[in-house]
């Protein structure tokens, strides 16, 4: 187990924000974790890789991180396979692993910065997909007690960008394994994005899991900021989920608005682009910005504070909702 007092977090945030925290607390098996749990007192934060997280001060108190790794088959038939991996694993390697075995369900996931755990806590999303498409069940320790547990997906209360670990038990458990059933045959998402397109510009009809991947991968990189040159959290804001009412309203004034069905009471309009509409594209306020080809990106220009990209991200909010009547929510954990 690490244990380092006065810990920088430099390197375990993408925005780049140089802030440290009292305590940095690194568990490697799930009987450290057990230690860990009960050892914890407040404030405490747990992170994962910090590619959701935007720090806007030191952190007095402790920092946990799960270092567990490994990737096994508990369980596998003729049409699917379960796959249990460390919490600590990096997320987009793993994807790359699922691919290689011939393992599907995870190709739209590809290139989603951070760690195994985070899959579970976020309910990771992109071009269709959910991690909760994929989560058979999470294993973790529970902080107040440091008793194991094992709860099924099902219990977790998965929603856009949601789940009970974002809520309830938020601060209450310390993940140690998530274990993903996974598909041997492969019947690819391709309808989301610019997917089709890219495929049809490289002459692919009929793609495989491996092409699929490679596609998502060089989609993202074509329109996110690499973090290593261009600090940032990938999509700061989440997609607002509108009523039938509200869409109407607005399609009528923005014929040309995207959106996605939800249901018949609902429809998904993309934050980004309503960011775009409000002239908030490219922009620079200060040492913070907007990405030049992606609105819903946030981005460090070089030194920023945490604050300064709080700030950026509030004067966003207001035009949107000035412009459009809908608060759009940070997707992003502010600290």
């Amino acid at each position: 187990m690490k244990e380092i007092e006065n810990y920088s977090l430099l390197a375990h945030n993408t925005f780049a924000i140089d802030a440290s925290c009292s305590r940095y607390v690194e568990y490697s098996s799930i009987e450290e974790a057990r230690q860990v749990a009960m050892q914890l007192v407040e404030p405490f934060l747990i992170i994962g890789g910090g590619s959701n997280l935007l720090l806007t001060r030191d952190y007095e108190g402790t920092v946990v991180r799960s270092a567990i790794k490994g990737c096994e088959i508990v369980s596998q038939t003729d049409s699917e396979v379960l796959v249990r991996v460390g919490s600590g694993e990096e997320w987009d390697a793993i994807v790359a692993k699922f691919v290689e075995h011939g393992w599907h369900g995870a190709e739209n996931l590809s290139l989603i910065p951070g760690d195994v755990g985070a899959t579970a806590v976020q309910n990771i999303g992109a071009y269709g997909a959910e991690a909760c498409d994929i989560i058979k069940e999470v294993e973790m320790v529970r902080i107040s007690t440091g008793e194991v547990v094992t709860v099924a997906a099902a219990d977790c209360h998965y929603g856009y960008r949601q789940s009970r670990f974002k809520k309830e038990w938020k601060n209450s458990f310390l993940i140690t394994h998530v274990t993903y059933c996974l598909q041997r045959s492969f019947h690819p998402q391709l309808d989301y994005g610019n997917i089709l397109s890219e495929l049809q510009r490289r002459g692919i009809a009929h793609p495989t899991a491996a092409q699929l991947r490679e596609v998502i991968i060089s989609i993202r990189r074509e329109k996110l900021p690499d973090p290593k040159v261009e600090g940032n959290a990938g999509s700061f804001f989440m997609n607002p989920v509108v009523s039938r009412e509200k869409f109407e309203s607005l399609l009528e004034l923005y014929p040309q608005m995207p959106h996605y069905h939800v249901d018949e009471q609902h429809e998904k309009i993309p934050a980004g682009w309503m960011i775009d509409q409000c002239g908030w594209k490219g922009r620079t306020v200060g040492r913070a910005g907007v990405h030049v080809r992606q609105a819903l990106v946030l981005v460090n220009r070089g030194g920023a504070t945490g604050r300064e990209i709080v700030d950026l991200c509030d004067a966003i909010r207001k035009d949107v909702f000035d412009r459009f009547g809908i608060d759009i929510q940070p997707e992003v954990n502010i600290i």
